[in-house]
Formats: C-alpha cells, structure tokens, sequence
C-alpha cells in the first residue's frame, strides 16, 4: 500500500463512500490532510490508526542533504557537508548517504532533492540533516516538514536561526530577485527575437 491515498482510494478500503469521508472531515472523525492546492489527501499511517493495525517500527537511513545556488559555490558545497558530518558525528549519527545539491531553493524540480521526498514518502528515510531551512526549500518549508514528519521522517536543521518577519521578508525578497534575474540574464540570447516581436 502506498503511503498518499487520494480520497477514492480511502473510501475503497474503508468500505465507504467519498461523501462520507467528507463527512467524517467535517466532523473531526476522520481528518484529511490537504496540499498546497487545496485537494483532500489521507496517508497510510490514518488507515492503520483507523483500523487498528499495529505497525512495525520502521528503521530508514539517516542522509545528509546539502545545497548551494550555483557552481561557483563548490567550496561552500563542500564545507557545509563537512560540517553536517561534523554535526552527525558530534551526536553519534551514522550517516547513509549524503545528497548534494546545486540549484535554486525555489526550484521544486530538483531531482537528487525529490528523490530525496519520494524516498521518505516510501517510508524509506529516518532523518534528514541540513544546515538551514532554505537549503531545503525555499519557500513552503513547514509544509513539507508536517508531511514528512507524517511519514515518520524527521528533518534535522543544525542552524535553526530565529528570523525576525522583517528580516524573514527581506531574505525572501532577495531570493525573489535573484532567481528572476538569473532568469533575464537567460534571455540575453533571444534579445533578437525579442526585438522583432510585436507582441512583446
């Protein structure tokens, strides 16, 4: 069984109807989890609870994950992976696998970073070591801690800074900025087609 049920699914092996599971939602009976977009979802873990399976206690791996925004920061890459296994040893962590990453924390389309997510949606990750928050992701870092959390994966922040909301607003704004002039940067190489186009 699969750890993310869509509402068809739980009703299925529930035995009971879509309406009724929006029923018991309503009611606090059966609570559904819901994404970003707003879409009811259910996890393994509800069904089990629901229908008193006992379950075994898993042992995942513990991975470090490390990132940087560009190539030019290799040498930061690589010093922010020592300190985590730094930090992991400190701690008596052994350490799996170590994931880098080169990229911008507003990209979801990372692929080391979301075989790193389907991985501990399989149930398959214990912990998860970084430096900050934002060498996760960017923005929506709660978000993804409650649904990993969830799947019994925990997310460790080493550097777990307090941010005040102006200072919180300030970085991400910079982040902002960064990214979409990376990305006019990017096109420099159409300024041509750019010019002859009346449209733009």
């Amino acid at each position: 069984m699969k750890n993310i049920l869509k509402p068809k699914e739980m009703s299925e092996l529930l035995g009971v109807s879509v309406k009724t599971l929006q029923r018991w939602d309503k009611e606090d009976k059966l609570k559904a989890y819901r994404n970003p977009s707003g879409r009811r979802y259910y996890t393994k873990e509800q069904y089990e609870s629901y229908m008193g399976i006992q379950k075994e206690n898993k042992v995942g791996k513990t991975v470090i994950y490390a990132r940087v925004s560009n190539g030019e920061q290799k040498d930061d890459l690589a010093n922010q992976v020592e300190f985590l296994k730094q930090f992991a040893n400190a701690r008596g962590l052994i350490i799996d696998e170590v994931i880098t990453d080169i990229g911008s924390g507003l990209n979801y389309n990372r692929k080391r970073w979301n075989k790193l997510i389907d991985e501990s949606l399989e149930g398959n990750v214990k912990s998860i070591i970084i430096a900050h928050k934002d060498r996760f992701i960017r923005f929506g870092y709660d978000w993804f801690e409650r649904l990993l959390k969830k799947q019994g994966t925990d997310i460790i922040v080493v550097n777990n800074e307090k941010l005040s909301p102006s200072e919180e607003l300030t970085q991400d704004l910079i982040s902002i900025i960064h990214v979409f002039s990376c990305r006019i940067y990017g096109l420099r190489k159409y300024k041509q087609k750019i010019r002859k186009d009346d449209q733009l």
